[in-house]
């Protein structure tokens, strides 16, 4: 799992939700799997389902629509039966990719909607001001990546 994986399947699990990750589905006969999907996501609470692709691909718009097809299409076959097997099949699926940049009039790829990293950045870190000074309301230790963020944004006793 990479960096940005590991921060948004961070991010969603801090939120709430029950997170899944780097999840192979559709085992082959002939050995391997049909695809692996970054972060699938629910929220018990709200019933929020989300399917998340964050990506630092510099491929062209046509090879990143036929990869993102392909992986959102597996998982919404493998969703209800291999990842979260109790859910109601007719639950909704958001979709998000999370790209390096965000162009102008493109907002959504696939079904998807399109974040650039800095706006995906920008989101989590505007959730974590929030919280205020880590003395006094630190994000839990299973959260590194985030309480990092914390730290560099809100500081310890004082902002910096």
């Amino acid at each position: 799992m990479n960096h940005l994986e590991s921060l948004i399947a961070e991010y969603y699990d801090w939120k709430g939700y029950l997170v899944k990750n780097n999840l192979k589905v559709g085992k082959l006969s002939h050995g391997g799997w049909e695809m692996e999907l970054d972060i699938i996501a629910f929220n018990p609470i709200t019933q929020h389902l989300i399917h998340i692709e964050p990506s630092i691909d510099a491929y062209s718009w046509e090879i990143r629509e036929s990869r993102f097809k392909k992986k959102f299409e597996s998982g919404e076959k493998y969703m209800f039966s291999n990842v979260f097997p109790w859910l109601d099949e007719n639950t909704p699926v958001e979709r998000i990719i999370v790209l390096p940049a965000h162009s102008a009039g493109r907002d959504y790829l696939c079904g998807a909607k399109i974040f650039s990293l800095d706006e995906f950045m920008l989101k989590i870190k505007n959730d974590i001001m929030k919280c205020g000074k880590m003395a006094r309301n630190a994000i839990p230790e299973q959260y590194p990546l985030l309480r990092t963020i914390q730290l560099v944004t809100n500081g310890y006793y004082r902002p910096h």
